[in-house]
């Protein structure tokens, strides 16, 4: 198989969240144990930082990672989802794995893969283990996928752990409480390994002290113990969170050995676009009209991001907006601005919610629009009825920014 027939074949043959939602969750580590023992343990091989949280995970493990490259480590980083290619999802210093490395892994062990049928992200976590294994990377920058007691990742031992915020999203897996979800989420905090939780919230702090204290390790709470943030290349209002949290997390870093200085903090902060390739954090696509993109796909997110398109100066706001099916639409419909223009799309996965469905949801909200048939043609319709004082946002789910960027 080349390396197309390769990702086709992970893709097709096994659950996958990105496709089928919750079917595609297991309930327990035991595959992925498995699979760690049949590739000699490979986790056990490199130092790690495990980054969990309901929003800001994926630039708070961006921002890390960055940091670390300015300080002259070797860094290897696992994110999900991808944007355009499977490969964006296991990086070293930036640099997305070889095609070969994942033509060849898949190939190694395909027969282990059918025999015990693992799930698309139980191989895709055991490919980037053993990428940064057999890379001799100096430290990887982890991601949860979902929740975290459960999660594939959730086999390592890290130097660090990190919580961003708790938030409501995946509630058909994860539960549909803020203490649910955390307790979910807390599942990453391990026996004496530090502990970083981002954002303070009078729900769930009892439940993160309470696991620390069992577990006898150090907690910190971000927003409580740093006040100055420092700048970044990022520029969407809800990193600031995300700074404070990657501020606190280096401290603890530093104290266990880790040599960064003040410079390379900032720098590595000023530099993530370039340092990791990330995309798709109210990014701007281009101006005249304004376009501007964002993966924001929950309400915490979204009220971030409302908020600053609302700061923005604009004759009138053009929104291209797709979903997912299994999304909460009546949390995010009260946050969308009444006043905007919709452009509704159904973003090219199995789980997009059907563009017509939404466009009717949404005009009984008084959100009025009109669907189109891919997100493209949305957009295009869009930038085609605006004027160049205009804005237009692009948003609702990863994988409508996912076709534009």
């Amino acid at each position: 198989m080349n390396y197309q027939d390769t990702v086709n074949w992970m893709f097709q043959q096994l659950p996958m969240y990105q496709n089928k939602g919750k079917s595609a969750f297991k309930k327990d580590l035991s595959n992925t144990l498995k699979l760690s023992k049949h590739l000699n343990e490979p986790q056990d091989g490199f130092k790690s930082i495990h980054v969990g949280g309901t929003n800001g995970k994926g630039s708070t493990s961006h921002m890390l990672a960055s940091i670390l490259q300015e300080s002259g480590y070797k860094v290897g980083l696992y994110t999900s989802p991808h944007l355009k290619d499977f490969r964006e999802r296991i990086r070293i210093n930036g640099k997305v794995v070889s095609k070969q490395f994942v033509i060849g892994f898949i190939k190694r062990n395909k027969a282990f893969f059918e025999a015990n049928n693992l799930s698309f992200f139980e191989m895709t976590v055991g490919m980037a283990f053993d990428y940064f294994n057999k890379k001799k990377v100096d430290i990887a920058v982890i991601e949860v996928g979902l929740g975290g007691r459960l999660d594939s990742t959730n086999i390592i031992t890290p130097e660090l752990s990190v919580i961003t915020n708790i938030g409501f999203d995946h509630m058909n897996v994860l539960g549909n409480t803020r203490q649910e979800i955390a307790s979910e989420k807390a599942g990453i905090i391990k026996k004496e390994i530090p502990i970083v939780i981002g954002e303070t919230h009078h729900e769930t702090e009892s439940i993160f002290l309470g696991k620390a204290k069992s577990v006898n390790t150090e907690i910190y709470f971000a927003d409580q113990l740093i006040n100055e943030v420092l700048e970044s290349d990022l520029k969407g209002l809800y990193q600031i969170n995300n700074i404070k949290t990657v501020m606190k997390s280096v401290e603890i870093l530093k104290e266990s050995g880790f040599k960064i200085s003040q410079s390379q903090l900032k720098n590595g902060l000023l530099n993530i676009s370039k340092n990791t390739s990330l995309k798709g954090r109210w990014q701007t696509l281009a101006t005249e009209p304004k376009i501007i993109c964002d993966t924001a796909h929950n309400k915490e997110g979204l009220t971030y991001v409302i908020e600053q398109l609302q700061s923005e100066n604009f004759n009138q706001l053009r929104i291209v907006f797709g979903v997912v099916n299994d999304k909460d639409l009546n949390s995010i419909i009260p946050l969308l601005p009444r006043n905007a223009v919709y452009y509704f799309c159904k973003p090219n996965v199995q789980r997009g919610l059907d563009s017509n469905k939404l466009r009717s949801i949404f005009n009984e909200n008084q959100l009025i629009g009109q669907s189109y048939n891919s997100v493209n043609e949305a957009l295009d319709m869009a930038k085609l009825n605006a004027e160049k004082e205009d804005l237009i946002y692009v948003g609702g789910s990863t994988f409508v920014v996912a076709e534009i960027i």
